[in-house]
């Protein structure tokens, strides 16, 4: 699962996938995006808090907020979808943001997720959805959104998203979007709580993980196509990120 920023902001767009012992460095978008735990367990980091999400939990995570999954044995949902979908809930909260975004979802409410996909019907997607979005109602309160300054740090993540395959370091980000490089060191950093170049790294190993995992690229094709140019560098990166060679990643179940 990536990140591409093109969809986002459609009108009533939605996206779902299903998977197992994913994870995805801290990015932001303009979409909902609601996590649906079918076994195991996942970090989920939104903002500065992470959360520990088990089977039968969900997360719902609110445009422009920064966000990371973390996992390394778990089977998810995962729905990105546009806040038109659910417009009358997302006016009602458009200043606000959840005190804690993870509740609980019945059985059944998970099941009538788990049957959505591109040819339900508009009114069975929302109907299931404003069922989660009143959920969160019922189980958290809110508070006021703080203001950042969000135009840049879009501009950094699309930047990683468009460039993590050949030149991504601070000096070419910096030539891109018009800064300084120390000043967007130093402002990535205080923004995500991780620096530029951890960040580039974890985009990477998670390209990789997904090249190995639904292609037959070699792995040192894979470490070339997601921006590395030595593959001894890839593999020790590869296990301190993931835990586990690429080629432990690629035969595991």
């Amino acid at each position: 699962m990536f990140y591409q920023t093109q969809h986002f902001g459609l009108s009533e767009y939605f996206h779902k996938e299903k998977g197992e012992n994913f994870s995805f460095p801290m990015h932001i978008h303009h979409s909902f995006e609601l996590i649906v735990i079918l076994g195991g367990c996942m970090t989920v980091g939104v903002g500065n808090d992470r959360y520990e999400l088990k089977k039968g939990e969900c997360i719902l995570i609110f445009p422009e907020q920064l966000h990371s999954l973390e996992s390394t044995e778990s089977e998810h949902l995962l729905f990105i979808f546009s806040p038109d979908t659910v417009s009358a809930f997302y006016s009602k909260h458009a200043s606000e943001l959840p005190e804690c975004p993870r509740f609980k979802a019945s059985s059944h409410l998970i099941s009538e997720l788990s049957g959505l996909d591109g040819q339900s019907s508009i009114i069975k997607l929302k109907g299931v959805l404003y069922s989660l979005c009143a959920l969160l109602d019922d189980s958290t309160g809110y508070v006021k959104k703080k203001a950042f300054e969000k135009g840049l740090l879009q501009s950094i993540f699309e930047f990683v998203e468009n460039n993590y395959d050949k030149d991504c370091t601070l000096e070419a980000l910096g030539n891109a979007v018009g800064y300084n490089s120390s000043y967007l060191s130093r402002y990535f950093g205080g923004a995500t709580g991780m620096s530029f170049v951890s960040y580039v790294n974890q985009y990477r190993i998670s390209r990789a993980c997904h090249m190995l995992k639904n292609s037959d690229k070699a792995v040192v094709e894979c470490a070339y196509d997601s921006g590395y140019t030595s593959l001894r560098s890839f593999n020790r990166n590869f296990k301190l990120c993931v835990g586990v060679t690429p080629r432990e990643y690629r035969t595991a179940k």
